[in-house]
């Protein structure tokens, strides 16, 4: 943008007040200036005109800008208020031919002009200033023509309310930016609001303005324009999402505008707008959302079966207002390696050494190291289920939980279709089959098994026993992932019990986070960096009870729904993996079995 220069008019260098201004937009001149260069103007920011000879160019905020009687083959800036003062780019005057003998860094010489214009052109014909009425025919001699009758004054709008102050603020969280504009009035005005593909457009009736435009700090556009029904403002945003509301004593209105910046980092959470009953605490790196257990109850939600999703997608199948990521799985397959019960249904089998976390129906959360197998019962006989997966093994009695497109079964191998908490066999069937979603499947050789069925309608019932202290006999879901961290209140680490190799990458530094109860509520918990150890003792330092750590590192994603603009909120800094499962609290008023699956 050039500085401001001195201006002189057929050599005679004028004063200072008369010279250019760098203004948003590029050097400016100020208007009242102009009739000095021959140009004859009405200076009023909402009606602007500038007329040499019979090129005229007109300014509106509606429009922009317009030419009269020549082609206009430039994009000129928009005029600018600055110190009281309407200016207007020098590119104006050049498309309205005004002659320049010298424009050089230090001075900007204008020609003198034949006449100085002192004459304010009336209002733009365009914009519904009633044209005066024509001659009544007569006859007889044509009359003399005479001085032309002065156009009839406009009465002047009384506004008894002022917009006194403009007020802005811009706050940056993370990638997304708030902006506040805070319109001041005297008093009390209707307003209306029009949305804009560009911003918006607020209307306050019988409120007088001082016209003008601001560049904002967010680079936003902000325009105040005088009607002569009252104040008009235009806010010109970069994408944004704007908010209005109106608040009392004093009269204000509020534009919030809410611009997520980079999506390649995910959006934080807005801590003033959590859900009810959800409460956010941050101790250093350590962050902390517990949840009221009269509201929500923590529950396992799996994607389909070799599927991975985001956590919010998973949170939002569920109809849930948080989530945290699952356990371990495969990256290749989304396969989890350890044990998830969805529903009182063993998904995935258990590794039988790691920490687990149940959930029951009522929204109890369970801490342990369960080893839960399916057992099936029938007349004079119970046999336990070797393993829970789709692959069929001959030596083996495995099972499935039917999602309607994977195939179990093999030739020579028979599989019995049951349905959860029936007491029969639904299908007895040979070879590869496609068990319907929701049902259970138990693939085996009839000569390692010569006790179970093999025909439809034979008594047979599949318990799920979870092989371990009485409370889990209550259990619906369960995931297990490991370590266990906090144990009534105490740091619990014993990786070698749980079969962790504390020299491999499972162990390293990194993004962590657990799942564990704080005085009573149920609790996610996100470490910004470091180790399990540095963890666990950040857990017990936070009053945490018990906490089970999940899978971390890349996976790690903590997600809690509201947020700035509604994009919903994360603890991690950076995007995660998908998963295939997750820990998602649902309302306790809204727990239906489809939601879960």
């Amino acid at each position: 943008m050039a500085g401001a220069r001195p201006v002189a008019i057929g050599g005679v260098v004028q004063p200072a007040a008369v010279g250019t201004q760098p203004l948003p937009g590029g050097e400016m001149l100020p208007v009242w200036t102009l009739p000095r260069l021959g140009v004859t103007v009405r200076n009023d920011p909402s009606d602007l005109r500038l007329l040499v000879g019979p090129r005229e160019l007109r300014y509106a905020p509606a429009t922009g800008w317009r030419a009269v009687g020549f082609p206009l083959t430039v994009k000129l800036p928009v005029p600018q208020l600055s110190g009281g003062s309407l200016f207007v780019p020098l590119a104006s005057l050049t498309a309205l031919g005004v002659p320049v003998l010298a424009d050089t860094p230090t001075l900007l010489d204008f020609a003198a002009p034949a006449s100085v214009p002192i004459a304010t052109l009336p209002p733009s014909p365009d914009l519904g200033v009633p044209a005066a009425p024509g001659p009544t025919p007569q006859t007889g001699p044509a009359p003399q023509p005479g001085p032309a009758p002065s156009p009839l004054p406009q009465p002047t709008p009384v506004f008894t309310v002022n917009l006194d102050t403009v007020r802005v603020s811009r706050t940056l969280h993370r990638t997304v930016e708030v902006q506040r504009v805070v319109l001041e009035l005297s008093g009390a005005a209707a307003s209306s609001v029009t949305r804009l593909q560009t911003g918006l457009s607020v209307t306050l009736a019988g409120v007088s303005v001082t016209p003008g435009t601001q560049i904002l700090e967010s680079g936003d556009t902000l325009t105040l324009t005088q009607t002569p029904q009252g104040a008009t403002v235009n806010l010109t945003t970069g994408g944004g999402r704007s908010e209005i509301f109106t608040l009392n004593n004093p009269e204000r209105v509020v534009i919030d505008t809410t611009t997520y910046l980079d999506g390649t980092v995910p959006p934080p959470i807005d801590p003033e707008s959590l859900p009810e009953g959800v409460t956010y605490r941050q101790l250093g790196a350590l962050h902390l959302l517990s949840f009221d257990p009269a509201r929500y109850q923590p529950r396992v939600v799996s994607a389909p079966t070799g599927q991975a999703s985001g956590v919010a997608d998973l949170v939002k199948r569920a109809g849930g207002v948080a989530g945290v990521n699952g356990g371990y799985f495969d990256p290749g397959t989304h396969l989890p390696v350890d044990l998830v019960a969805v529903g009182g249904l063993m998904t995935a089998p258990s590794l039988e050494k790691r920490a687990t976390l149940g959930f029951t129906a009522q929204g109890e959360t369970l801490f342990g190291y369960p080893r839960p197998r399916y057992v099936l019962s029938g007349a004079g006989f119970s046999v336990t289920v070797n393993s829970v997966r789709a692959r069929p093994d001959p030596s083996l009695l495995t099972a499935f939980v039917g999602d309607g497109r994977t195939r179990v079964g093999a030739d020579q191998l028979t599989t019995l279709l049951l349905t959860p908490g029936a007491a029969q066999v639904l299908s007895a069937l040979t070879g590869v089959v496609t068990p319907p979603a929701g049902t259970l499947a138990f693939t085996f050789d009839p000569a390692r098994f010569p006790q179970l069925p093999r025909s439809a309608g034979a008594p047979l019932t599949a318990t799920l026993n979870w092989r371990a202290d009485s409370s889990w006999n209550a259990a619906a879901d369960a995931l297990s992932a490991g370590p266990l961290l906090v144990q009534a209140g105490r740091v619990a680490l014993d990786p070698a019990r749980e079969g962790f190799n504390t020299a491999a990458s499972i162990w390293r530094p990194t993004r962590q986070v657990a799942f564990g109860t704080l005085a009573g509520q149920p609790t996610i918990a996100f470490l910004e960096h470091g180790s399990p150890e540095a963890f666990a003792g950040a857990l017990v330092k936070a009053g945490l009870r018990d906490a089970v750590r999940l899978d971390s590192g890349s996976s790690a994603t903590a997600y809690v729904t509201g947020g700035y603009a509604n994009l919903g909120g994360y603890l991690n800094t950076v995007w995660s993996r998908s998963v295939p499962n997750a820990i998602v609290l649902v309302p306790r008023t809204d727990l239906v079995p489809a939601a879960r699956r």
